[in-house]
């Protein structure tokens, strides 16, 4: 037992695109204000990549990169690369494998992970699994979503919510007392009829007839998500806590999916976190979908000390969920 060890977050990067999309804006497009979407969602603005050649695989190579660069690692000693998302380039290759060739890595090997807005942290458990096999050294987890285009921009029920973000985490072993302790991971197939999109896949693949009803965006049920998703985040973050003996006075940091401001206060308040214990920044970049949670840990990276005690929190399509228990392993050198 003395010889086991670790998988810990040795690294983070993210990448955002320039152009701001403000509720203001968005407000010249369909009958939505700043206000009714403030008091809903809690989102001010989002990042969007305009360029309708690049694809998600661009964000997340332009995260790797700088995530290589941050940890001094070398593209050739990177044993595994895993991708999240659901705004993949194409439907085969594998992200990961585009994302390994943008930033040369070729000694290792990658796929890619499609659990929706829960993704980051069934990927990241993934990986840290490959890594506390003792076969693999240095794992990337990339979360990576162009969701500006998925999003229909004359719903003026979702196209408020989606943001787009590229974010790079490394993984590597280690003997301290640090890194990830413990995950929970629910999924209840039934909530695919609320929160899907309808046409792309073998079951209705893209015809003129599915491009002229818009199929090709994003659906939801926004009524029966947010009710499934404001109990079930703050259920299993409390279910890890539970089972941990945790107290809100032992947590550093909860770390929710940015999907929206109440779902994150019900969690919050459910855990018995005060405000400046949640990280929170979902009026910045809306719900980037796989890229939230890691967002928020570089957002706060110099925050972070050694040693702190995080909670991640997750819900999305799938329906999926779940939580991470973790202690963070480093202090930020920045």
């Amino acid at each position: 037992m003395m010889n086991k060890k670790n998988v810990a977050i040795t690294g983070i990067n993210a990448w955002l695109p320039e152009y701001r999309l403000t509720n203001d804006e968005l407000a010249k497009m369909v009958d939505t204000s700043d206000e009714w979407i403030m008091q809903r969602i809690g989102i001010k603005e989002r990042r969007i990549l305009k360029d309708k050649t690049l694809g998600s695989s661009y964000m997340g190579a332009k995260a790797v990169k700088g995530l290589l660069e941050k940890t001094g690692t070398s593209p050739q000693d990177i044993d595994l690369i895993i991708a999240t998302g659901v705004t993949p380039d194409m439907l085969f290759p594998a992200n990961a494998n585009i994302i390994a060739d943008q930033v040369g890595i070729k000694n290792g090997f990658g796929f890619d992970v499609n659990a929706a807005c829960s993704g980051l942290l069934y990927t990241l458990q993934t990986a840290a699994l490959y890594v506390d096999s003792g076969r693999y050294n240095k794992v990337i987890v990339v979360g990576t979503d162009k969701m500006s285009i998925i999003t229909n921009y004359e719903d003026r029920t979702t196209c408020p919510l989606f943001g787009d973000a590229g974010t790079a985490m490394l993984l590597e072993p280690t003997n301290e007392d640090v890194g990830i302790i413990d995950h929970i991971f629910r999924t209840d197939g039934f909530g695919r009829h609320h929160l899907h999109m309808k046409a792309g896949g073998s079951v209705r693949p893209a015809s003129h007839e599915t491009v002229d009803a818009k199929e090709h965006f994003i659906y939801q049920d926004g009524k029966a998500v947010f009710k499934f998703a404001v109990t079930k985040m703050a259920d299993i973050a409390v279910e890890i806590m539970k089972k941990h003996n945790l107290t809100a006075d032992d947590i550093a940091f909860l770390v929710p999916h940015q999907a929206n401001m109440r779902i994150i206060e019900a969690t919050a308040k459910r855990m018995g976190l005060a405000r400046e214990k949640v990280m929170i920044n979902i009026q910045r970049y809306g719900n980037t979908t796989s890229a939230t949670i890691p967002l928020c840990l570089w957002d706060w990276e110099n925050q972070l000390k050694k040693g702190d005690k995080i909670i991640l929190a997750a819900f999305g399509g799938g329906f999926t969920w779940g939580s991470i228990y973790l202690k963070w392993a480093y202090d930020s050198k920045q």
